[in-house]
């Protein structure tokens, strides 16, 4: 074949900025924080729930409030080419659960609690933690109006920190009130602000009078003033939402949670009520969240379903992971627990038949396959075992096939020690290799 004729290499196609590949070495440590979710959220009772990641875009703009930084600036939203309907991305997920449980009435026969995890997207500039897709765990509970659940929904999320082993994470809390009592701290805002119009910047302004509480989210330096002499929505609460708070306060501190209360804490969406909270650190920059919520009773009202009460809270997986980094989290490597080496092509069957069965008695275990057909060096074989977090090597050689063994050899705890076991017998000696317990990294 001629130069002209050979085919040209096409460009590479690189991922969408924002939108980060987990390669295996990475992902290992996104299975043991979800296995740990998963774990935690079966005590508490909640069940898994899986919804599209393609909404009507309608939902979200009922559901978040039209006049909020993530309808205006961060879906990523597009028409259906086919009939024409507006569709978006999942922002954020809860907006979708509560429209999966007016759909398919999932409370009919009672109050229901569900968790998810899952990607979302938003359109930002991405930093830190925070990516244009990124990943959340979230639970959600539906038909309980009580204050212990909004209690229990923080103490789940408090009981994740402490079996994942973060520490210094700070719980603040403020009560949004019902929308009543927000009527009337709206217009003392608007006086408020309308009497500072001069410090308002453009987007201050914008907001004032469609979404005034928005404002106390501003990061303007110079409106920070107005912003702390503003009247706070905590003193327009009637004695009932008062009380509300409070029994989640008292509830929290009887199971030795400590928290602040934050009377400028308002969240992103508009959908929330009474309780609302948030987990955060000084440690992963301006990205301080990690985990956020609240009640939001009236959700379920706006997508078209009957009066529910509900509660939940909403976590972001990358934030997690990049603090588990910071505070050196020991995970436990979930590389292979043996690593099958051949020396001979010859003897490929009865190694495949040997892991096999090391495999039925649940045993993770990776066979070095040739790239040729022929095997590699014994030392170089070696050398991928113990790069692979293999907690053992199976060699089986020339030796040991005549003899009908296989050569166990340790290469983490007691590295370097070796047994010989009869292949015949894999299914009984493979429980001494279960036994042991894995590297934590």
């Amino acid at each position: 074949m001629s130069e002209q004729e050979k085919p040209k290499r096409s460009e590479r196609v690189l991922a969408v900025k924002g939108m980060n590949d987990v390669l295996p070495q990475d992902a290992w440590r996104w299975e043991w924080l979800e296995e740990r979710v998963r774990h935690l959220m079966h005590r508490y009772a909640f069940e898994n729930i899986r919804t599209p990641i393609v909404e009507p875009t309608a939902l979200f703009i009922r559901g978040l409030g039209e006049v909020t930084d993530i309808v205006e600036k961060e879906m990523y939203s597009f028409e259906d080419r086919l009939n024409g309907e507006a569709l978006t991305l999942r922002p954020e997920n809860t907006a979708g659960v509560v429209r999966a449980v007016v759909e398919h009435s999932l409370t009919y026969s009672g109050g229901k609690r569900m968790y998810y995890m899952g990607p979302m997207f938003r359109h930002e500039r991405p930093q830190r933690g925070r990516y244009r897709q990124f990943h959340q765990i979230g639970a959600e509970a539906f038909g309980f109006a009580g204050p212990e659940l909004d209690a229990e929904l923080i103490l789940m999320a408090h009981a994740l920190w402490k079996e994942l082993g973060l520490v210094g994470i700070e719980l603040q809390l403020n009560s949004l009130g019902q929308p009543q009592e927000r009527l009337q701290h709206r217009s003392a805002l608007i006086a408020h602000f309308e009497s500072h119009m001069d410090v308002l910047d453009d987007e201050a302004k914008k907001r004032l009078y469609k979404n005034p509480l928005r404002l106390l989210d501003s990061k303007n330096p110079a409106m920070q003033s107005v912003m702390e002499s503003a009247p706070r929505l905590i003193d327009y609460l009637s004695a009932a939402s008062l009380a509300h708070f409070e029994r989640v306060q008292d509830i929290l501190s009887s199971n030795g949670v400590d928290f602040t209360v934050n009377p400028r804490l308002v969240r992103g969406m508009d959908y929330y009520n009474l309780t609302v909270f948030e987990f955060v650190t000084n440690r992963l920059g301006a990205q301080g969240t990690i985990c956020a919520g609240g009640r939001y009773d009236y959700l379920t009202e706006q997508v078209g379903g009957k009066p529910t009460p509900a509660v939940g809270w909403a976590l972001g997986m990358e934030r997690v992971l990049e603090l588990m980094k910071e505070d050196g989290v020991p995970t436990p490597r979930l590389g292979p627990d043996v690593f099958a080496i051949v020396t001979d092509a010859a003897y490929f069957g009865e190694a495949v038949r040997c892991i096999e069965t090391l495999r039925k008695k649940g045993l993770k275990a990776l066979l070095n396959a040739s790239a040729d057909g022929d095997p590699a060096s014994m030392k170089s074989q070696l050398k991928k075992a113990d790069a692979s977090g293999a907690r053992f090597a199976l060699i089986l050689g020339q030796e040991e096939f005549a003899s009908g063994e296989i050569t166990v050899k340790a290469l983490r705890d007691g590295e370097g020690a070796q047994t010989r076991h009869a292949l015949a017998d894999a299914a009984q000696w493979a429980v001494t290799l279960l036994e042991k317990e894995p590297e934590h990294v």
